[in-house]
Protein backbone atom coordinates (compact mmCIF):
# COMPACT_ATOMS: atom_id res chain seq x y z
CA UNK A 1 0.00 0.00 0.00
CA UNK A 2 2.62 2.14 0.73
CA UNK A 3 4.17 1.44 -2.58
CA UNK A 4 1.00 2.35 -4.43
CA UNK A 5 0.66 5.67 -2.29
CA UNK A 6 4.58 6.63 -3.41
CA UNK A 7 3.88 6.16 -6.79
CA UNK A 8 0.04 8.11 -6.74
CA UNK A 9 2.33 11.04 -5.19
CA UNK A 10 5.27 11.10 -7.77
CA UNK A 11 2.22 10.91 -10.75
CA UNK A 12 0.70 13.98 -9.22
CA UNK A 13 3.83 15.43 -9.02
CA UNK A 14 4.92 15.19 -12.20
CA UNK A 15 1.22 15.90 -14.22
CA UNK A 16 1.47 19.48 -11.76
CA UNK A 17 4.99 20.30 -13.28
CA UNK A 18 3.17 19.33 -16.84
CA UNK A 19 0.59 21.48 -15.85
CA UNK A 20 3.07 24.46 -14.66
CA UNK A 21 5.42 23.94 -17.80
CA UNK A 22 1.78 24.20 -20.58
CA UNK A 23 0.93 27.61 -18.87
CA UNK A 24 4.47 29.04 -19.04
CA UNK A 25 4.09 27.97 -23.14
CA UNK A 26 0.90 29.17 -23.59
CA UNK A 27 2.11 32.79 -22.29
CA UNK A 28 4.85 33.09 -24.44
CA UNK A 29 2.54 32.00 -27.41
CA UNK A 30 0.75 34.58 -26.25
CA UNK A 31 3.23 37.15 -25.68
CA UNK A 32 4.74 36.67 -28.48
CA UNK A 33 1.29 36.91 -30.67
CA UNK A 34 0.71 40.69 -29.30
CA UNK A 35 4.19 41.62 -30.30
CA UNK A 36 4.07 40.69 -33.92
CA UNK A 37 0.96 42.61 -35.06
CA UNK A 38 -0.52 45.27 -32.66
CA UNK A 39 -4.27 45.38 -32.06
CA UNK A 40 -6.63 48.22 -32.40
CA UNK A 41 -7.52 48.61 -28.60
CA UNK A 42 -8.86 52.51 -29.74
CA UNK A 43 -12.20 53.58 -31.66
CA UNK A 44 -10.93 52.05 -34.99
CA UNK A 45 -12.80 48.64 -35.55
CA UNK A 46 -12.88 48.61 -39.31
CA UNK A 47 -12.28 50.82 -42.21
CA UNK A 48 -13.66 51.17 -45.51
CA UNK A 49 -12.29 52.76 -48.81
CA UNK A 50 -14.35 54.18 -51.87
CA UNK A 51 -12.73 54.88 -55.13
CA UNK A 52 -14.49 55.99 -57.98
CA UNK A 53 -13.02 54.11 -60.85
CA UNK A 54 -9.79 51.25 -59.50
CA UNK A 55 -7.43 50.11 -57.13
CA UNK A 56 -5.11 49.35 -59.77
CA UNK A 57 -4.55 52.66 -61.60
CA UNK A 58 -1.48 52.90 -60.33
CA UNK A 59 -1.71 56.72 -59.39
CA UNK A 60 -4.48 57.75 -56.94
CA UNK A 61 -6.46 54.71 -56.37
CA UNK A 62 -3.73 52.45 -55.58
CA UNK A 63 -2.33 54.77 -53.25
CA UNK A 64 -5.79 55.07 -51.61
CA UNK A 65 -5.15 51.15 -51.46
CA UNK A 66 -1.79 50.91 -50.11
CA UNK A 67 -2.73 53.02 -47.44
CA UNK A 68 -5.96 50.50 -46.37
CA UNK A 69 -3.25 47.54 -46.88
CA UNK A 70 -1.32 49.76 -43.80
CA UNK A 71 -4.17 50.07 -42.28
CA UNK A 72 -4.74 46.47 -41.77
CA UNK A 73 -1.40 45.53 -41.21
CA UNK A 74 -1.20 48.11 -37.97
CA UNK A 75 -4.13 47.63 -36.57
CA UNK A 76 -4.69 43.79 -37.23
CA UNK A 77 -8.37 44.85 -38.62
CA UNK A 78 -10.62 44.24 -41.32
CA UNK A 79 -10.41 46.48 -44.38
CA UNK A 80 -13.09 46.78 -47.18
CA UNK A 81 -12.85 48.51 -50.77
CA UNK A 82 -15.70 49.19 -53.19
CA UNK A 83 -14.42 50.35 -56.81
CA UNK A 84 -16.44 52.57 -59.45
CA UNK A 85 -17.98 54.58 -56.42
CA UNK A 86 -19.61 57.10 -58.85
CA UNK A 87 -22.84 58.10 -57.90
CA UNK A 88 -24.58 58.68 -54.73
CA UNK A 89 -26.81 55.39 -55.34
CA UNK A 90 -23.95 53.11 -55.54
CA UNK A 91 -22.55 54.82 -52.61
CA UNK A 92 -25.32 54.71 -50.42
CA UNK A 93 -25.35 51.34 -51.31
CA UNK A 94 -21.84 50.88 -50.07
CA UNK A 95 -21.75 52.67 -46.84
CA UNK A 96 -25.00 51.00 -46.01
CA UNK A 97 -23.49 47.17 -46.70
CA UNK A 98 -20.09 48.37 -44.82
CA UNK A 99 -21.96 49.51 -41.87
CA UNK A 100 -23.41 46.01 -41.66
CA UNK A 101 -19.99 44.85 -41.76
CA UNK A 102 -18.61 46.73 -38.46
CA UNK A 103 -16.95 49.68 -40.49
CA UNK A 104 -16.52 52.20 -38.63
CA UNK A 105 -13.86 54.63 -40.60
CA UNK A 106 -14.67 55.40 -44.29
CA UNK A 107 -12.54 56.95 -46.79
CA UNK A 108 -13.77 58.62 -50.01
CA UNK A 109 -11.16 58.45 -52.03
CA UNK A 110 -12.12 61.98 -54.10
CA UNK A 111 -13.22 65.67 -53.44
CA UNK A 112 -16.66 64.07 -55.11
CA UNK A 113 -17.19 62.02 -51.93
CA UNK A 114 -17.26 65.40 -49.92
CA UNK A 115 -20.64 66.37 -51.36
CA UNK A 116 -22.08 62.29 -50.99
CA UNK A 117 -21.18 62.05 -47.13
CA UNK A 118 -22.68 65.81 -46.13
CA UNK A 119 -25.94 63.98 -47.56
CA UNK A 120 -25.41 60.52 -45.74
CA UNK A 121 -23.20 61.08 -43.11
CA UNK A 122 -26.63 62.10 -40.38
CA UNK A 123 -27.63 58.54 -41.19
CA UNK A 124 -24.64 56.83 -39.50
CA UNK A 125 -23.31 58.50 -36.72
CA UNK A 126 -21.37 55.68 -35.59
CA UNK A 127 -19.37 56.18 -38.50
CA UNK A 128 -16.52 58.95 -39.43
CA UNK A 129 -16.31 59.50 -43.03
CA UNK A 130 -13.11 61.13 -44.92
CA UNK A 131 -13.02 62.60 -48.23
CA UNK A 132 -10.36 64.85 -49.86
CA UNK A 133 -10.44 68.10 -51.30
CA UNK A 134 -13.75 68.77 -50.33
CA UNK A 135 -16.01 70.79 -47.88
CA UNK A 136 -16.52 68.57 -44.97
CA UNK A 137 -19.77 70.18 -43.16
CA UNK A 138 -21.22 67.57 -40.60
CA UNK A 139 -19.20 66.40 -36.82
CA UNK A 140 -18.35 63.29 -38.54
CA UNK A 141 -17.19 64.02 -41.41
CA UNK A 142 -13.51 65.16 -42.43
CA UNK A 143 -12.38 66.23 -45.60
CA UNK A 144 -8.34 65.84 -46.32
CA UNK A 145 -6.57 68.64 -48.54
CA UNK A 146 -3.39 68.58 -49.33
CA UNK A 147 -1.83 72.06 -49.79
CA UNK A 148 -0.48 71.80 -53.46
CA UNK A 149 0.76 75.19 -53.65
CA UNK A 150 4.15 74.96 -52.66
CA UNK A 151 4.94 71.67 -54.07
CA UNK A 152 3.52 73.51 -57.35
CA UNK A 153 6.43 76.43 -56.59
CA UNK A 154 9.16 73.80 -56.40
CA UNK A 155 8.08 71.99 -59.58
CA UNK A 156 7.75 75.41 -61.39
CA UNK A 157 11.04 75.98 -60.16
CA UNK A 158 12.56 72.62 -61.74
CA UNK A 159 10.86 73.54 -65.04
CA UNK A 160 11.76 77.02 -64.84
CA UNK A 161 15.95 76.19 -64.67
CA UNK A 162 15.88 73.07 -67.38
CA UNK A 163 13.57 74.76 -70.28
CA UNK A 164 15.58 75.94 -73.07
CA UNK A 165 12.73 77.34 -75.17
CA UNK A 166 11.27 79.61 -72.18
CA UNK A 167 8.14 77.89 -72.90
CA UNK A 168 6.79 75.45 -70.00
CA UNK A 169 3.52 74.06 -70.73
CA UNK A 170 0.82 72.74 -67.71
CA UNK A 171 -1.70 70.30 -68.54
CA UNK A 172 -4.45 70.65 -65.23
CA UNK A 173 -7.32 69.13 -64.70
CA UNK A 174 -9.32 72.28 -62.74
CA UNK A 175 -8.78 75.61 -62.51
CA UNK A 176 -8.96 75.42 -58.37
CA UNK A 177 -5.81 73.10 -58.12
CA UNK A 178 -3.54 75.43 -55.79
CA UNK A 179 -0.65 73.80 -57.68
CA UNK A 180 -1.09 75.73 -60.62
CA UNK A 181 -0.84 79.51 -59.43
CA UNK A 182 2.38 77.75 -56.98
CA UNK A 183 3.84 76.12 -60.18
CA UNK A 184 3.68 79.18 -62.49
CA UNK A 185 5.39 81.09 -59.63
CA UNK A 186 7.92 78.95 -58.78
CA UNK A 187 8.52 78.83 -63.05
CA UNK A 188 8.98 82.71 -62.88
CA UNK A 189 10.44 82.44 -59.74
CA UNK A 190 12.99 80.61 -60.97
CA UNK A 191 13.34 82.26 -64.97
CA UNK A 192 12.27 85.93 -65.75
CA UNK A 193 11.96 84.99 -69.32
CA UNK A 194 10.07 81.56 -68.87
CA UNK A 195 6.27 81.74 -70.59
CA UNK A 196 4.07 79.37 -69.01
CA UNK A 197 1.36 78.12 -71.12
CA UNK A 198 -2.21 76.01 -69.11
CA UNK A 199 -4.44 73.84 -70.61
CA UNK A 200 -7.37 72.79 -68.67
CA UNK A 201 -8.50 68.99 -69.20
CA UNK A 202 -11.92 69.41 -66.93
CA UNK A 203 -11.18 66.15 -65.65
CA UNK A 204 -9.18 64.10 -63.65
CA UNK A 205 -8.92 61.11 -65.88
CA UNK A 206 -9.83 61.84 -70.00
CA UNK A 207 -6.32 60.69 -71.03
CA UNK A 208 -7.07 61.38 -74.58
CA UNK A 209 -8.03 65.27 -74.04
CA UNK A 210 -5.18 65.64 -72.27
CA UNK A 211 -2.76 64.05 -75.03
CA UNK A 212 -4.45 66.51 -77.39
CA UNK A 213 -3.78 69.71 -75.43
CA UNK A 214 -0.02 68.33 -75.07
CA UNK A 215 0.28 68.19 -78.50
CA UNK A 216 -1.07 71.91 -78.97
CA UNK A 217 1.83 72.33 -76.21
CA UNK A 218 4.36 70.82 -78.69
CA UNK A 219 3.11 73.55 -80.99
CA UNK A 220 3.89 75.90 -78.72
CA UNK A 221 7.80 75.11 -77.95
CA UNK A 222 7.21 73.77 -74.59
CA UNK A 223 10.02 71.57 -73.89
CA UNK A 224 8.75 71.01 -70.16
CA UNK A 225 5.21 69.68 -69.06
CA UNK A 226 3.74 69.46 -65.64
CA UNK A 227 0.77 66.96 -66.49
CA UNK A 228 -1.18 67.52 -62.81
CA UNK A 229 -3.86 64.97 -63.03
CA UNK A 230 -3.65 61.71 -61.54
CA UNK A 231 -5.69 60.00 -64.49
CA UNK A 232 -3.94 61.30 -67.38
CA UNK A 233 -0.37 61.66 -66.34
CA UNK A 234 1.38 58.53 -67.42
CA UNK A 235 0.38 58.65 -71.19
CA UNK A 236 1.27 62.32 -71.40
CA UNK A 237 5.04 61.74 -69.81
CA UNK A 238 4.91 58.54 -72.36
CA UNK A 239 4.21 61.39 -75.49
CA UNK A 240 6.97 63.51 -73.72
CA UNK A 241 9.36 60.67 -74.10
CA UNK A 242 8.97 60.62 -77.42
CA UNK A 243 9.63 63.97 -78.22
CA UNK A 244 12.77 63.79 -76.17
CA UNK A 245 11.74 66.50 -73.90
CA UNK A 246 11.01 66.79 -69.88
CA UNK A 247 8.07 66.30 -67.53
CA UNK A 248 7.04 66.62 -63.76
CA UNK A 249 5.78 63.90 -62.45
CA UNK A 250 2.77 63.87 -59.94
CA UNK A 251 1.21 62.41 -57.11
CA UNK A 252 3.59 59.40 -57.26
CA UNK A 253 7.44 59.44 -57.94
CA UNK A 254 7.11 58.66 -62.07
CA UNK A 255 11.02 59.13 -62.26
CA UNK A 256 10.19 54.75 -62.93
CA UNK A 257 8.75 55.89 -66.51
CA UNK A 258 11.73 57.96 -67.42
CA UNK A 259 14.79 58.14 -65.48
CA UNK A 260 15.96 61.14 -67.61
CA UNK A 261 12.73 62.59 -69.00
CA UNK A 262 11.10 62.77 -65.39
CA UNK A 263 12.92 65.66 -63.61
CA UNK A 264 11.09 65.62 -60.84
CA UNK A 265 7.72 64.35 -59.62
CA UNK A 266 5.62 66.49 -56.97
CA UNK A 267 4.99 63.40 -54.99
CA UNK A 268 0.99 63.03 -52.57
CA UNK A 269 1.73 60.58 -49.92
CA UNK A 270 -1.43 59.15 -49.73
CA UNK A 271 -0.75 56.31 -47.90
CA UNK A 272 1.02 57.89 -44.89
CA UNK A 273 -1.74 60.22 -44.80
CA UNK A 274 -4.43 57.30 -44.52
CA UNK A 275 -2.58 56.11 -41.65
CA UNK A 276 -1.84 59.58 -39.75
CA UNK A 277 -6.04 59.70 -40.04
CA UNK A 278 -6.70 56.31 -38.49
CA UNK A 279 -3.97 56.68 -36.12
CA UNK A 280 -5.69 60.13 -34.77
CA UNK A 281 -9.19 58.44 -34.99
CA UNK A 282 -7.89 55.39 -33.05
CA UNK A 283 -6.97 57.60 -30.56
CA UNK A 284 -10.23 59.43 -30.69
CA UNK A 285 -8.33 63.07 -32.08
CA UNK A 286 -9.61 63.42 -35.28
CA UNK A 287 -11.34 66.66 -36.11
CA UNK A 288 -14.16 66.98 -38.39
CA UNK A 289 -14.09 69.71 -40.88
CA UNK A 290 -11.53 70.57 -43.34
CA UNK A 291 -7.71 69.27 -42.61
CA UNK A 292 -4.88 70.65 -44.54
CA UNK A 293 -1.19 68.95 -44.95
CA UNK A 294 1.63 70.00 -46.22
CA UNK A 295 5.87 69.19 -46.46
CA UNK A 296 5.79 70.38 -42.78
CA UNK A 297 3.62 67.08 -42.22
CA UNK A 298 5.70 64.49 -44.61
CA UNK A 299 2.81 63.61 -46.87
CA UNK A 300 4.21 66.00 -49.82
CA UNK A 301 7.67 65.71 -51.37
CA UNK A 302 9.45 65.72 -54.19
CA UNK A 303 10.67 62.34 -55.82
CA UNK A 304 13.76 61.55 -57.05
CA UNK A 305 15.70 64.01 -59.61
CA UNK A 306 16.78 63.11 -63.35
CA UNK A 307 20.68 62.85 -63.88
CA UNK A 308 19.86 65.48 -66.77
CA UNK A 309 19.57 67.90 -63.74
CA UNK A 310 22.67 69.74 -62.37
CA UNK A 311 23.80 68.89 -59.10
CA UNK A 312 24.58 72.49 -57.98
CA UNK A 313 20.40 73.18 -58.32
CA UNK A 314 19.33 70.19 -56.50
CA UNK A 315 21.26 70.91 -53.15
CA UNK A 316 20.11 74.26 -53.66
CA UNK A 317 16.60 73.25 -54.04
CA UNK A 318 17.10 70.52 -51.28
CA UNK A 319 17.71 73.44 -48.98
CA UNK A 320 14.94 75.52 -50.54
CA UNK A 321 12.15 72.60 -49.64
CA UNK A 322 14.04 72.26 -45.91
CA UNK A 323 13.84 76.21 -45.42
CA UNK A 324 9.78 75.69 -46.11
CA UNK A 325 9.54 73.08 -43.70
CA UNK A 326 11.30 75.14 -40.81
CA UNK A 327 9.71 78.36 -41.54
CA UNK A 328 6.74 78.11 -43.94
CA UNK A 329 8.37 80.69 -46.46
CA UNK A 330 8.91 79.73 -49.65
CA UNK A 331 11.85 81.59 -51.69
CA UNK A 332 10.00 84.21 -53.44
CA UNK A 333 8.76 85.19 -49.36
Amino acid sequence: MRANAAITKGAEKEMQTSIIKFGYLLLCLLLLASCGQPMSTGELKKAGLLVPDTVNDQVWGTKGYKGMLKIQSNYDIEVYYKEGMDSELVVERAIKEFAQKGVNLIFGHGNEYADYFNVLSPQYPDIHFISFNGDAKNSNTTSLNFEGYAMGFFGGMVAGHMTETNTVGLIAAFEWQPEIEGFYEGVNFQNKDADVKIQYVGHWDDAVRATELMDSLLDMNADVVYPAGDGYNVPVIEKVKEEGIYAIGYVSDQSDLSKSAVLTSTIQHVDVLYELVADKFNDGDLDSGNLSFDFQDDVISLGSFSPEMDEKFTESLNAAVEDYKATGKLPNQ
